[in-house]
């Protein structure tokens, strides 16, 4: 007979080890299981030097603000995102009280977060957006400026060897973090392993089976020795990055219907130089290119992994069919469905733009990509960096009941009827408002319980159920709170 248990969480990465983290506080006698394909958790877009390491609180991500046809900003989305990176903090914060995380150093610090822009128009949005969130309590801090002096204080690799004349501005917030989501990951992991929980390491899930108890079953097999195996779960959630949509797809669940992604890949410059690194600590963001997607937004950064700094700029897209780094060269193709292929001839045939980006992103050398990097970066030379690749993001494509097919940026959470699956596609913000995305599924999924739970959310996570930008005071408060357990600045 198939054994069961309570809950199935595959892939290893952030998103899994936060529900496991959530669920196991909540409902400790659950068995859980989590399946991961690689040798080790943490191997794709949750690895540190697999994306940014931006703790996403919109303090600096301009596309979280986009300028209306009227010139107009609207704080609404990015207070939104803050609210939830808040409650990230909150939770991470409960638990290295509670020991379950080591120190906060081994996962956060504090990296001021700035925006640096050019040219008048650029100049008049960031001025704009600056006055339309100095006001907001979860925003409190931000500064702004338009002088060079002031700017070369705060980022002096952005003002060396700067031309004369140049029009630029930038805004700057201390309360930035940088999160290594990789060691963070390891540590929930570790934690749940301790607890029970277990966790298959270079074992695939194929295929997820709806059986006649409701129940689901999920057919697996090793990597190693190609070993089959099936487990039966009362609950599955499918937190595998890009291979999401074809496990989804695999459940027959009606709610999967019409949605694709679309893969890309991406490059960054590194730098490990002592001398540089130490000129530069924040993370600066730019805006995007005309035509790339909102993840290829230019930032320079600086990155602190296993205790070291570095600087990383780009992304630089790339093209892979691939839905993971880890992936396979029939994706993209093995995801075309009766139900998917008119959104997804119609995205393609809509975004002409995204198409010429990643053609000349392909076609730039290194040395092209070094030209990008002196836009933020003047004195940059070819020899001091180096390209890394990073994981590929699978960006959703979807039917939007308004607008009609549409290459969406952000998350989406798939939740079947019964609440018996669910999974996450998509990308940014991603890993930096896990905690929020998995609160919004435990209550999607497990209505019965949620009501009973609140209690134990609100000691985790206290501003839970509530926002904090509309109580000063409670904003303030919650942020000193964290920023002393976490050791990072307000």
């Amino acid at each position: 007979m198939k054994r069961t248990v309570d809950v199935v969480l595959i892939g290893g990465g952030i998103m899994s080890a936060t529900l496991g983290t959530l669920i196991k506080k909540l409902q400790p006698e659950w068995t859980i299981e989590v399946f991961e394909r690689l040798s080790d958790v943490a191997l794709e877009s949750s690895n540190a030097w697999n994306n940014a390491g931006t703790g996403h609180a919109a303090l600096c991500e301009l596309n979280y603000m986009p300028e209306a046809s009227d010139g107009s900003v609207d704080p609404g989305k990015a207070v939104s995102i803050n609210e939830q990176f808040q409650q990230s903090r909150q939770l991470w914060s409960s638990l290295i009280e509670e020991g379950v995380l080591d120190g906060p150093s081994t996962f956060i610090n504090s990296t001021p977060h700035m925006t640096f822009v050019q040219g008048e128009k650029g100049v008049s949005y960031l001025k704009r957006r600056y006055e339309a969130l100095r006001h907001e309590p979860l925003f409190a801090g931000i500064e702004y400026s338009e002088d060079s002096r002031v700017i070369h204080k705060w980022a002096p690799l952005l003002m060396k060897q700067r031309r004369k004349g140049e029009v630029f501005a930038a805004t700057r917030v201390p309360a930035g973090t940088d999160v290594d989501f990789g060691a963070l990951t390891h540590q929930l992991v570790d934690n749940l392993r301790e607890q029970g929980v277990s966790v298959q390491t270079n074992t695939e899930v194929r295929n997820l089976r709806r059986a006649s108890d409701g129940t689901w079953n999920v057919n697996f097999r090793r990597t190693i020795g190609k070993t089959p195996g099936s487990i039966n779960a009362r609950f599955v959630f499918v937190g595998a990055g890009g291979w999401a949509l074809k496990l989804l797809q695999s459940s027959g669940i009606d709610e999967i219907k019409g949605f694709g992604v679309f893969p890309i890949g991406g490059q960054f410059l590194k730098t490990s130089d002592p001398k540089i690194v130490a000129e530069h600590q924040a993370k600066v963001y730019s805006q995007a290119s005309v035509g790339a997607p909102p993840m290829s937004v230019p930032h320079l950064d600086t990155r602190v992994v296993d205790g070291t700094a570095s600087l990383m700029f780009g992304p630089f897209a790339t093209f892979s069919p691939k839905f993971l780094k880890n992936g396979k060269i029939t994706d993209i193709v093995a995801q075309v469905r009766p139900s998917n292929l008119g959104t997804m001839l119609k995205v393609a045939f809509d975004n002409p733009g995204l198409i010429k980006y990643l053609v000349t992103e392909l076609l730039k050398n290194h040395s092209k990509k070094v030209e990008s990097l002196r836009e933020f970066m003047p004195s940059a030379k070819n020899a001091d960096w180096e390209l890394i690749n990073a994981g590929q993001r699978a960006q959703v494509m979807k039917r939007d009941p308004k607008t009609g097919p549409a290459l969406q940026f952000g998350t989406e959470v798939i939740t079947s009827a019964d609440g018996t699956i669910a999974g996450l596609l998509g990308a940014s913000p991603g890993a930096s408002t896990a905690v929020s995305i998995m609160l919004d599924l435990l209550g999607r999924c497990f209505p019965e319980h949620i009501d009973g739970w609140k209690p134990s959310l609100r000691e985790l996570i206290p501003s839970y159920g509530t926002t904090l930008n509309t109580d000063r005071a409670a904003a303030e408060a919650s942020m000193k709170a964290t920023a002393e357990v976490l050791s990072i600045n307000l």
